[in-house]
């Protein structure tokens, strides 16, 4: 995957609430300069995952606030049942847990019946073999290189194959559906996960979180893109 087309998905999980507005503006801002084409949304419901985040009223209101693109990541069990919920809430793309959802192919055909690009996600310790019979069916195939559920862990480096394989795997079969990598990237691991076939990278902690403010970090996340 040539650098140049690489896309940084910021993740608000890490953003600061008192000030959500205010930063996904300043994400905006910047986002054209620093490879930005969506925000990542990450609904967590205490049960798949071991935390709870937010849900639809959060949603709503970045949808009056932003023009980028609201990418919804659902960690909650059964996530079939609020898809139109969430589409009608603003989501412009759905990605559901291969390990979440019961009957995947479904739910995936329900995904795009709404309208939305369609993601299946997977957790470090879950083969690619599970993309077998849904692989050509999918817009976004998103690894998880940390297990999910909190924001600001450490990334999982076995991870780098696996990301190789599913590259091999989607140029192999000629499709177009995304490479995203969700967990533990910042300047030092984003290199790596673009080197090994990454198209997209979400970045929490690496853009909200730091000392120096979004568009610093939106640079350096770009500039190590590109090295």
């Amino acid at each position: 995957m040539s650098e140049s087309h690489v896309k940084l998905a910021p993740s608000i999980l890490a953003a600061d609430f008192t000030r959500l507005g205010e930063e996904v503006a300043e994400v905006e801002k910047f986002a054209a300069a620093s490879g930005v084409d969506r925000l990542h949304i990450d609904v967590m419901d205490g049960m798949f995952v071991p935390n709870i985040s937010f849900g639809m009223p959060i949603l709503k209101s970045l949808a009056k606030v932003t023009r980028l693109p609201l990418e919804t990541h659902l960690m909650i069990e059964a996530p079939e049942r609020y898809l139109e919920e969430f589409v009608a809430s603003g989501a412009t793309s759905l990605l559901v847990h291969a390990e979440g959802a019961r009957h995947l192919h479904r739910t995936v055909q329900r995904i795009k019946s709404l309208g939305v690009k369609a993601g299946v996600v997977l957790n470090p310790a879950t083969s690619l073999n599970v993309l077998e019979e849904i692989l050509g069916d999918v817009d976004i195939v998103l690894l998880m290189t940390v297990n999910p559920g909190f924001g600001g862990q450490k990334f999982i480096r076995s991870m780098l194959p696996k990301i190789q394989r599913l590259r091999m795997m989607i140029h192999e079969t000629n499709l177009g559906c995304e490479l995203e990598v969700d967990g533990g990237v910042d300047p030092q691991t984003a290199a790596d996960c673009v080197s090994a076939g990454a198209d997209v990278l979400v970045a929490g902690s690496a853009v909200f979180g730091t000392h120096d403010g979004i568009e610093k970090a939106l640079g350096r996340l770009a500039a190590a893109i590109k090295h």
